[in-house]
This record gives C-alpha cells, sequence and structure tokens, in this order.
C-alpha cells in the first residue's frame, strides 16, 4: 500500500465519524450516505488521475447508470429517460452532497418498471409466434431508442421472447429430424406441437427469471450506482459489497471449482473472457475466449437458458462438483451454435505454476516454458514464487542442453511485478527493468540487482492479446535490451496500470460490512519511457490470429487512463546477436506465404464481419437459412483445426518419474503437449528459435 493511501486512513476515520448514523432521513441503509462519502474522498484524494466532480463527469456516470440498469432497453420509457435525463448535470453536485436523490428515482421506477414488465410475458406467450412474419430483431442496443409508450415497450418484449423460442424450435426440429435419421419409424412431432413446447419453456425460463430479479437486493442496485461513480475514474477501479468481496477472496485462494474459465457480462450475455490453464476447459479445447454462453445443462438434463441472467447466477449453474458434466450452448466468435461438454474439476494452484517442455527440431534441442502468471506469496517466505521457479527450470533445461528458449506468455494476465523484475534479471543480469510512477510523482526506476545470468541463448518470447499487466513489463524490458524477438499478436493487451485493494471497514466505525474499494494507484512504464497503457508491446513478428480485428484489448474498454511518456531510463543494449533483424525478417516472409496464416488471417476478417452483423431474423425459413449458411461458411476453416506439425515435446527428464507416478500429470501433460503438436504459432516461434544466432564469443553459462 502507497505511504498516501496509509496516510488517508486516519483522515478518512475520522472523516467517517462525522457522518455517523445521522443519516436517514429518506434513506433506505443508514450507511449508503456513509459509503458514498468514504467512496468519493478516497477516488478524489488516492486514485492515480483523479477526475474533477464537474458536469461532463455527471454526464457519464448518468449514462454508466442507466447503461448498467437497463443495457437492452427492456424496461424504461422514453418518458423516463426524459424525467431521468434533467440530473444529467446534478449528479456531481449529488455525489459533493452525499445526496442520493438521483437514484433513489430511478431505482424506485426500475423497481416499478421490472413488476410491470413481469405481466408482459404470460400474455404474449399465451398466443402462438407467427414464424412466416418478415421481421427481424436488431440486438445492437446501443442505437436502438428506448420505446415511447408501453405498447412499444411490450413490442421490444414481444421480439425478444420471440427470439428465445425461435431459437428453442430450431433445436427441437433438430433434434427430431435426427431422431427420425436413427429410426425410420419415428413419428415426428408437428410444427405446432414443437412450437408450443418451445414457447412453454420460454414461459418457464421467463419465470425463473423474474424470480432471479426479484433475488436482486437492494444492495446490488446500490453497489451499481456505486460502480457506476467508481468506473468513471478508469475500468480497473470498482467497488465490492460485501458478497462480492468474499467471491473475490475466494478466487485469490488458489482453487477455482468448476470449468477453469473467466466469465464476463455483455449486455444480457455471459462471455468467456479468459480460460485457466490447466483446467478443464483449457484441456478440453472447444471452449475460447469470446464465445457467449446461452444455456447450460447438468449432463443429459434440460438446459436453462442464462441470456439475461446475472452472472453471479449463471456461475452457479456452469459451476459443480468435480467429476460433474455440464454442457454449455455457446455462440462462437465465427456466429455458430455449439454445445460443449465439461467434466468439472478442481483447478488447483499447481495448474498456474511455471511448466516446461523439450522439443526436437532437425536433431537439435529447444526448451518450452510456460508461465501462466506471475505468482507470488507475500505471507509464506518459503512458498514457492515464479522467478525462483523460472530459475530452476533454466537449470534443468540447460542439463538437457537446449539451445534455445521459447517462453510462452500467452493468456497470461499479469501477477507480480517483484517476479516480473526478478525474472527479466535471469536473462539481463544488473540493469533497469520498468518504470513505475504514482501520482503527482516522478517516475521510479525498478532495476534487477543481481550481476548473474541464468540463460544467456537464444531467446524468444510468444504472447497475444490477452498477455497484460507483468506479462507485458517483462517482455516490454526484452523487447527494449534486443534481448528476445517478441512473437505474437500485434500487440498485447495494453494494462499498464497497478490496484490496490483497500477494505472501507477499516474507515469507518460502522457495524455493518462495507465491502471493498479495487482502485489505480499506480501506472507502468517501460525502461525507453513509454507506457505499456493502451499500446501493450507490439510484436516484432506478428502473428494473425482470430482476434486481429475484434475489441478485446484494454484499448477497447469504456474510459481507459492515457498512453503517455516519461524520460527513459538508462541501459545499453544487449547487443549479442549476429542476425536479430535477417531472423525477423525470414519469419515475415514465412508467415506472409503460409496458406494456414492467410487462412486465419481471412476467419479473423470474416469473424469481425460476423460480429458487426447484429440483425437477426424472426421469420424461421430465413433464421435456419442463416445458421446453415453460417455453418456453411464456417467449414471453410476445418482445415485449421486439423492442422499439425511434425515437432516432438516430451516432458524434461527430472519430470518423467514424477509423470510417471501421477496420471493426472501425466494426463495434465499429455494434454499440453497434444494442444503444442497443433500449434502453429508455437511451430513459427521454434523456427525463429533455431535461427537466432549468437556472437562467437558469447558462450551459454553452464551451473
Amino acid at each position: 500500500m502507497s505511504k498516501k493511501i496509509k496516510f488517508l486512513i486516519p483522515i478518512l476515520l475520522a472523516f467517517a465519524l462525522l457522518f455517523g448514523y445521522n443519516t436517514q432521513a429518506n434513506n433506505n441503509n443508514p450507511n449508503d450516505k456513509l459509503l458514498l462519502s468514504i467512496l468519493k474522498y478516497v477516488l478524489t484524494q488516492g486514485h492515480y488521475k483523479p477526475k474533477q466532480l464537474n458536469d461532463d463527469f455527471s454526464k457519464k456516470v448518468y449514462k454508466n447508470f442507466i447503461n448498467d440498469l437497463d443495457p437492452s432497453k427492456h424496461y424504461f420509457l422514453q418518458s423516463d429517460i426524459d424525467e431521468f435525463s434533467k440530473y444529467k448535470t446534478d449528479i456531481d453536485d449529488q455525489i459533493k452532497n452525499d445526496d442520493l436523490s438521483f437514484f433513489y428515482l430511478v431505482y424506485n421506477r426500475l423497481s416499478e418498471r421490472i413488476k410491470e414488465a413481469e405481466s408482459y410475458y404470460p400474455e404474449i406467450l399465451a398466443q402462438p409466434f407467427d414464424f412466416n412474419k418478415k421481421e427481424i430483431l436488431n440486438v445492437d442496443y446501443d442505437k436502438m431508442p428506448y420505446a415511447k409508450s408501453k405498447a412499444g415497450l411490450i413490442n421490444i418484449w414481444r421480439k425478444q421472447l420471440k427470439l428465445s423460442t425461435l431459437s428453442r424450435l430450431y433445436d427441437h426440429i433438430t433434434l427430431e429430424n435426427d431422431k427420425l435419421k436413427k429410426d425410420k419409424n419415428y413419428k415426428k412431432k408437428s410444427f405446432v406441437e414443437l412450437e408450443k413446447a418451445a414457447r412453454a419453456k420460454t414461459k418457464e425460463n421467463m419465470s425463473d427469471f423474474f424470480i432471479r430479479m426479484h433475488d436482486i437486493s437492494y444492495q446490488d442496485w446500490f453497489s451499481t450506482y456505486l460502480n457506476s461513480i467508481a468506473k468513471e475514474f478508469d475500468p480497473h477501479t470498482a467497488y465490492f459489497d460485501a458478497s462480492v468481496k468474499k467471491q473475490f477472496d475466494i478466487s485469490m485462494s488458489g482453487k477455482i471449482e468448476g470449468i477453469g474459465a473467466r466469465l464476463q457480462k455483455k449486455n444480457d450475455y455471459t462471455k468467456v473472457s479468459a480460460l485457466i490453464s490447466g483446467g478443464p476447459a483449457w484441456k478440453e479445447g472447444e471452449l475460447e475466449v469470446g464465445d457467449i454462453i446461452l444455456k447450460v445443462a447438468q449432463g443429459d438434463k434440460e438446459p436453462v437458458d442464462i441470456v439475461g441472467m446475472r452472472l453471479d447466477d449463471a456461475i452457479e449453474y456452469i459451476k459443480g462438483k468435480k467429476g460433474t458434466e455440464v454442457k454449455l450452448t455457446v455462440k462462437k466468435l465465427d456466429g455458430t451454435i455449439k454445445v460443449i461438454s465439461i467434466i468439472r474439476d478442481v483447478v488447483e494452484l499447481e495448474d498456474t505454476f511455471v511448466k516446461s517442455s523439450v522439443v526436437t527440431k532437425n536433431n537439435r534441442k529447444f526448451g518450452i516454458i510456460n508461465l501462466p502468471k506471475f505468482y507470488i506469496d507475500f505471507d509464506e517466505k518459503n512458498f514457492r514464487n515464479s522467478a525462483t521457479d523460472m530459475a530452476q527450470e533454466i537449470k534443468r533445461l540447460k542439463k538437457e542442453n537446449v539451445e534455445g528458449l521459447v517462453i510462452d506468455l500467452r493468456n497470461n494476465g499479469g501477477g507480480s511485478l517483484k517476479t516480473a523484475i526478478e525474472i527479466s534479471g535471469l536473462f539481463i543480469g544488473k540493469g533497469p527493468v520498468v518504470q513505475v510512477k504514482y501520482r503527482d510523482r516522478n517516475a521510479t526506476v525498478k532495476s534487477d540487482k543481481k550481476a548473474q545470468i541464468e540463460w544467456d541463448g537464444p531467446l524468444v518470447i510468444l504472447v497475444n492479446e490477452l498477455s497484460a499487466s507483468a506479462s507485458e513489463i517483462f517482455t516490454a524490458a526484452m523487447q527494449d535490451y534486443g534481448r528476445a524477438v517478441v512473437i505474437g499478436s500485434k500487440q498485447t493487451y495494453g494494462k499498464g496500470t497497478v490496484q490496490s485493494l483497500l477494505d472501507l471497514n477499516r474507515y469507518s466505525n460502522s457495524k455493518e460490512d462495507l465491502g471493498a474499494l479495487k482502485m489505480t494507484i499506480q501506472k507502468f512504464y517501460r525502461i525507453n519511457g513509454g507506457a505499456t497503457q493502451l499500446e501493450g508491446v507490439h510484436s516484432d513478428i506478428m502473428l494473425p490470429d482470430r482476434y486481429t480485428y475484434l475489441k478485446i484489448g484494454e484499448r477497447d474498454l469504456e474510459n481507459p487512463l492515457p498512453f503517455d511518456k516519461v524520460p527513459a531510463a538508462t541501459y545499453s543494449l544487449w547487443n549479442n546477436y549476429t542476425n536479430f533483424n535477417e531472423t525477423i525478417n525470414n519469419s515475415k516472409k514465412r508467415i506472409a506465404d503460409n496458406k494456414y496464416f492467410k487462412l486465419i488471417d481471412d476467419n479473423a476478417k470474416w469473424l469481425k464481419k460476423n460480429q458487426d452483423d447484429t440483425s437477426i431474423s424472426l421469420d424461421y425459413k430465413d433464421y435456419k437459412n442463416e445458421i446453415n449458411t453460417t455453418e456453411t461458411k464456417a467449414k471453410k476453416y476445418d482445415a485449421l483445426k486439423k492442422y499439425t506439425t511434425n515437432l516432438t515435446y516430451n516432458s524434461p527428464l527430472y519430470e518423467k518419474p514424477l509423470v510417471e507416478k501421477s496420471k493426472d500429470l501425466l494426463d495434465k501433460r499429455n494434454a499440453w503437449h497434444k494442444n503444442l503438436k497443433k500449434d502453429i504459432y508455437m511451430q513459427e516461434a521454434i523456427d525463429v528459435l533455431a535461427e537466432l544466432k549468437l556472437k562467437p564469443e558469447l558462450h551459454l553459462v553452464k551451473n
């Protein structure tokens, strides 16, 4: 924790006492104004780049809050928005005066509208839908106007319910056709029967949906308002109420039960934001970042529609006991719908540790080191950390006489700054690694203090769009020194900020748990002076991938902190390669001529086109044709799934006895090696590594 934040604590304690419990007038919770007061003060006094609480800030908070409450415009009428908009430039003044009038107005109106909406669906679903009628639903809700009347709002619900029923109807008809293919004597159900069954299921799902809506507490809605304020400072600053803070603490404990995926809410949809290395979804191999989960089934039971469901509720359906099956109906990046079966498991901390493999190419051996995160345990000094594990892994690989190393940082979301600096020191010796800047201070250079270099041979770093934070610090340092060839996505994620989790209970004498605030307090800079914020690290060799044209990085989030520069640190280039630029150029030529990379780029452009098409037909024949057309076009890219290399990957010698004793470890390594063998990106990284040459006078360090 920074000195500035520590200094705030006694001030805030005194500050909180001023507000005590004399805030009950027109207040649903006596701690609401206290929370707002603390949040306002901490954010304006402690955030790295505090915002001025002015009319512009007010307008943005207004937009955030309304969008967060009703992202698909299913509840509020235009008349509501007209009434709310009177407060557009008043929210900043209300925050300053601990006034919650705007929140209460919107919260009470939303409560009314939810009750009204609950009365719409039974009547809509009482009659069959006309699936021969030519109409569309556009799911680009940002461009969709609010309904001007309740009749207009009911029509919005009608279209949404029609789409839900249409999706189920299509599934039912497909299932009936499959049954007929297996048994020619099977008597198919009629379209009318299937439509009725699909409507009944939609009605059941809506009943469950509104039960869950009623379970959302007042505190949940108030937390949404507080987060509308917090996220206007930057996308990584967030308020956690008591229940969310508890979940956050559990997620940091080292074990994740379920499928091993991180999920986020995007409008009405649950989207896969990351896969946990070594987890069930990662091993199964079908689920991808960017996939949207539409339905969840427990084994062979009837799937539950989770569209529109709160993220916490959706997660409850997806997670489960080790060994149980969950079937996810997902919309893939290419628009196809697929059912993915995953056997749940416990993702242990072990799966986030460094692991290595030895690959043979033309009778030459190279080492692959996979680092899923920059881990450390500050409470247990003798506990494993990524820097000591990396050093040990390098020593083991050197004993096998590998000629070069690939460090795989794909999907590595970061972690400990300390270990990022220490790992950098394994390859460069003494010298600056990163610059860290607090608010209103000059940047401080953080350096590796050890002269010893653990590996002075050829080095390649493999990254993608999801390599973030500490990954970008290490990669940027290696690039600035000219120590490694960086290969992968056009640029990494671009998260150059640091957050601190502040327990708000320490700032108050309240007996109620006030939750916590995750707040941005620092910014990272490269030793060349440029920030990693927004820009990330641009690869020396760019490889096309499925996410090339999609919005996936920090730059695509709402309200990110800007890119800027500080003075460069003093450092000397490593300068021990004889063919650094030549190797990069040769790789670029190979990539340009490679038919698979061309196909990947073509696929990426097609995915972007699909993502931009937000219109869905509600006519059954057109809906069916759209699905068939998408599936037909998707087959063009089947060759990418069948791609394999002629490289062989094996566990290092030290690990072979461990693999023989543990079937679980054997299965994990087999899955990893199987994926590596089909990995065109790793193959190109190995080709680059094999070509890199050192100056004759340089000899590998032998320990």
